[in-house]
């Protein structure tokens, strides 16, 4: 139950901070609107709420054990792509027959995804590094004082 509840605490958090996001780059996309519709602020609370928890489903040891980083990122936009593209038709984001707007919602859907998948990819190859070097001292620390210890 613990580890539940703190994966709950992690998702809201998740979930907030998408939420920020998105209403960051929404409101930099429209500089200079004086208001925000409510179908707007919701679409983007859902879609927080959805891409957090689909986070969560492939980034995360929770669910799925094992599984290689690139499988992860293809569940992720299979699961969040249409998802995202649902809630965008509901909430009226852009009007239907504007396929222009689509193609461009859909580049920067994967712009970002890209940056991001990168920018983590990158982040955990360090961190490995990092733990990589911490273990190897460790381990260089034990078979010294076994050293110490045979003599």
């Amino acid at each position: 139950m613990k580890k539940f509840l703190i994966a709950v605490a992690a998702w809201k958090t998740s979930a907030s901070l998408l939420f920020t996001g998105e209403v960051v780059i929404y409101l930099f996309f429209n500089f200079g609107i004086t208001d925000v519709s409510a179908a707007v602020l919701w679409g983007l609370l859902l879609a927080s709420v959805a891409g957090s928890l689909f986070q969560t489903v492939c980034y995360t040891n929770w669910i799925i054990k094992k599984m290689r980083n690139i499988w992860r990122h293809l569940l992720f936009v299979l699961l969040f792509l249409p998802t995202l593209s649902f809630i965008a038709w509901k909430a009226e984001w852009f009007p239907m027959d504007q396929a222009g707007e689509w193609a461009i919602f859909i580049v920067i859907f994967f712009v970002i995804f890209f940056i991001s998948a990168i920018g983590f990819d990158i982040y955990f190859r360090i961190t490995g590094k990092k733990y990589d070097g911490i273990i190897g001292r460790y381990r260089m620390e034990k078979e010294a004082e076994e050293k110490d210890g045979l003599k």
